[in-house]
C-alpha cells in the first residue's frame, strides 16, 4: 500500500510560481510511473505530467513549458514546479502513482494511488 502526501499548494497571482511535493510512503515509488492531475470545480479530472522510472517525462500541452515535473528517489517525493500561473490553472492538484514503470499513463485509470489533494488558486 502507498500514501501519497501533497503539499505546497496556495494562492498566488497570475505569472507567479508554486512547487508542490508530493511524499509517498508505505513503500518506495522510485520504481513507477508518478503523475500529476489536477480538477477545477464543475470539471473532470485532468492530466498535468507524469515521470517514468527513468526519468522519462511527458506534459499535457496546457502546461508544457511552464511546469516541470521531477522526482527525488532518495526522498521517494516526486515535485511540480509550476511557474507562469494563470488563472485557468486554479484547481486542486493530486498526486498519483501507477502500477506501470515506463509508459506514462494520461488517463485516471492508469493510477492506483491517490494523495488528498492541494489546492492551488491564481488571481487575476
Amino acid at each position: 500500500q502507498v500514501q501519497l502526501a501533497e503539499s505546497g499548494g496556495g494562492l498566488v497571482q497570475t505569472g507567479g510560481s508554486l512547487k508542490l511535493s508530493c511524499a509517498a510512503s508505505g513503500r518506495t515509488v522510485s520504481g513507477y510511473v508518478m503523475g500529476w492531475f489536477r480538477q477545477a470545480p464543475g470539471k473532470e479530472r485532468e492530466y498535468v505530467a507524469g515521470i517514468n522510472r527513468s526519468g522519462g517525462i511527458d506534459y499535457s500541452d496546457s502546461v508544457k513549458g511552464r511546469f516541470t515535473i521531477s522526482r527525488d528517489n532518495a526522498k521517494n517525493t516526486v515535485y511540480l514546479q509550476m511557474n507562469s500561473l494563470k488563472p485557468e490553472d486554479t484547481a486542486v492538484y493530486y498526486c498519483a502513482a501507477s502500477l506501470s514503470s515506463w509508459t506514462i499513463p494520461k488517463t485516471y485509470s492508469g493510477y492506483v494511488y491517490w494523495g488528498q489533494g492541494t489546492q492551488v488558486t491564481v488571481s487575476s
